[in-house]
């Protein structure tokens, strides 16, 4: 697949999500950690426009000044922005502005690629998996923010909760290990400079923790014991009164979850979704384990299936050895989240294909649960 193959099939794909969508679903925000579906749709075409046509097309015309305003994200260098809690009160421009407006975008994109520039090209890809981020992110925050109409509508099904295999221990022996991405296609300046690190012998679960084990943990006051958790977590689960994984729900002594296909019935074979680092960390000191480094994980991904959860690790999102922050806009991409975040690993039911690879370094802050988040353990040896 060429590059203009490429662009218009990533492109394709984020309105193909929104096919079973009603015109008012594509405003909704439920909590300022969401965006609305056509803000997603509009703010990865504004990146095409900002970072490839704007600067390096001098033929090309702003398709409207404001939408600079509305649809930047958080690149402080591009200017003043929405507040990222108010992006569901823009009712304009309306969803088919925002597609005439990815239509515009997109015909100047392609007489742009065809000028084959391989230095504009690597931004193109950029922007590809950019927007491949956001079709995750689409679904995710319209899964949260639809959680609250008693409807429990169906949108979609990604078949977000499939049996998990019988778990075993998979041994790891001690050594110096290679980490970072090597090779010649695409990922992200925080996979980059492959360096060494020691790994103590270790073994690692071949499967994700389950809807049934994570239920165990629950019957077992996992929730009311303060001794299985950070103190920044057990003060937020307090504050919140938490009891159960996002999306849990009981009814007459059953519980349920909201899937995008509707209210279900829990798999307990399936993997446990939607728990942040607080809960996963929690959940293994109370079975007597705990989660693996990034770096573990890394070493040990060719020993198990992954992808369907993005898995916690126990490791800070920081620099690799020679990380440095690219000039510019893009440099605000990851760099400057390099604090006070979690490092999780994989994919997830609901990430784009093409868009995962063994270093891929997803990160969050561990209060945060709404994404297809789930649990890996690990124990030393």
């Amino acid at each position: 697949m060429n590059l203009s193959e490429a662009f218009q099939s990533v492109r394709n794909h984020s309105l193909n999500l929104c096919s079973h969508l009603i015109t008012e679903d594509f405003s909704l925000q439920a909590s300022e950690e969401v965006s609305p579906p056509k803000w997603h749709l509009a703010h990865t075409t504004w990146f095409f426009e900002q970072f490839i046509l704007v600067p390096n097309d001098p033929r090309y015309v702003v398709k409207h000044p404001q939408f600079n305003f509305l649809f930047n994200s958080y690149y402080n260098s591009l200017g003043a922005r929405t507040a990222r809690n108010q992006r569901g009160l823009m009712t304009r421009p309306s969803v088919d502005e925002v597609k005439t407006y990815r239509a515009y975008v997109d015909e100047a994109m392609l007489k742009f690629i065809q000028k084959n520039n391989p230095e504009l090209n690597e931004l193109v890809t950029l922007g590809l998996n950019h927007e491949q981020q956001h079709q995750e992110l689409l679904i995710t925050d319209l899964k949260f923010s639809l959680w609250f109409n008693p409807l429990n509508p169906s949108v979609m099904d990604i078949q977000e909760y499939d049996s998990e295999p019988k778990s075993k221990w998979v041994s790891i022996d001690s050594g110096v290990y290679e980490i970072g991405y090597t090779g010649n296609d695409f990922c992200y300046d925080n996979e980059l400079n492959q360096h060494k690190v020691y790994i103590n012998d270790f073994a690692i679960s071949t499967a994700l923790v389950t809807n049934q084990e994570y239920l165990e943990f629950m019957k077992a006051g996992g929730y009311e014991n303060p001794t299985y958790w950070h103190d920044e977590g057990w003060a937020w689960s307090k504050e919140l009164e938490v009891k159960a994984p996002l999306y849990w729900e009981k009814q007459d002594g059953a519980w349920f979850y909201y899937t995008l296909d509707g209210l279900k019935p829990i798999d307990l074979d399936a993997a446990v979704a939607h728990v942040n680092f607080y809960e996963a960390s929690a959940f293994a000191s109370w079975k007597g384990v705990r989660l693996p480094t990034e770096f573990e994980w890394e070493v040990a991904q060719n020993q198990f299936n992954w992808g369907k959860r993005w898995e916690w690790t126990n490791s800070a999102y920081l620099a690799y050895p020679g990380f440095k922050v690219a000039p510019g806009a893009i440099g605000e991409y990851n760099g400057k989240f390099m604090i006070n975040q979690m490092v999780l690993r994989g994919a997830s039911v609901a990430t784009s294909d093409g868009h995962s690879r063994p270093t891929y370094r997803n990160f969050f802050h561990p209060k945060y649960r709404w994404q297809f988040m789930g649990i890996r353990l690990a124990k030393s040896l």
